[in-house]
């Protein structure tokens, strides 16, 4: 027996070392085959590659290069015809005001127009009446309303606006001007129906919550109507309109 076990010792004693040696290969030699051939996860991670910069493009230079002017030219149009952005003129400020005027005009880059005989011209004449731009008839002009000043007070209020000369009225000076202007603006209140409402119902304060007076409309409400002094004397300034809608506003 212990002539049979001695060659099992050995052999038991010789796979442990080789086991030993199989696992120290693969923990030291073989990993690093491995590792030489793909980069750690770490080092991946930190290498991201060659990287790409974007340069945001102003959306005026992603487009052909055509002045925005130019869209509010007519294409091939009369010359004498074309808004006042699409030409340049030498004007004369010692013109008199009122009278009829003549002054050289050129058209800006990119725009074309034609004569009375459809010939193609770069400079050509205008006519107008000698006055500057804030000295045109307001129907030549567009101005910014207010929504927040008084149009029922006494004095009349007024307001700052910011007027704008049609495309196709030409003047002097700069076709956008201040401008003081009454307050006319209206909240959809009907001096009808406010009229209507103070005479049949003024004893309840009908009217006055119509128009947005609440408070005065509870005093009528809990009056009767001032017993009936207050509800005449509002039919009679409603009627003048006198009396108008709590914002502010004008009557439609």
């Amino acid at each position: 027996m212990a002539a049979g076990s001695g060659p099992l010792g050995v052999l038991g004693r010789l796979c442990r070392v080789l086991l030993f040696l199989s696992q120290f290969y693969i923990l030291s030699g073989g990993g690093s085959l491995n590792v030489e051939h793909s980069p750690p996860l770490a080092q991946a991670i930190r290498d991201p590659g060659p990287t790409r910069s974007f340069t945001a493009v102003p959306r005026a230079a992603e487009s052909t290069g055509i002045p925005p002017y130019v869209m509010k030219c007519p294409s091939n149009g009369l010359c004498s015809k074309l808004p006042a952005d699409c030409m340049e003129c030498r004007t004369n400020f010692s013109c008199v005001y009122g009278k009829p005027v003549t002054f050289d005009c050129t058209v800006k880059p990119s725009v074309t127009c034609v004569d009375q005989n459809l010939i193609s011209q770069k400079n050509f004449v205008i006519s107008m009446n000698c006055r500057f731009c804030w000295q045109l008839p307001e129907t030549d002009y567009e101005c910014s309303n207010s929504t927040s000043c008084m149009t029922v007070s006494c004095p009349r209020q007024r307001y700052t606006a910011n007027c704008t000369v049609r495309d196709h009225v030409h003047c002097l000076g700069n076709r956008t001007f201040p401008k003081m202007l009454y307050c006319n603006w209206t909240g959809g209140y009907k001096w009808s129906t406010a009229l209507a409402l103070s005479i049949t119902l003024g004893g309840f304060g009908a009217d006055r919550f119509y128009l947005g007076q609440w408070r005065e409309g509870l005093g009528k409400l809990f009056s009767f109507g001032g017993l009936g002094i207050w509800t005449l004397i509002d039919v009679l300034l409603i009627g003048v309109g006198y009396v108008g809608p709590a914002d502010g506003s004008l009557y439609i």
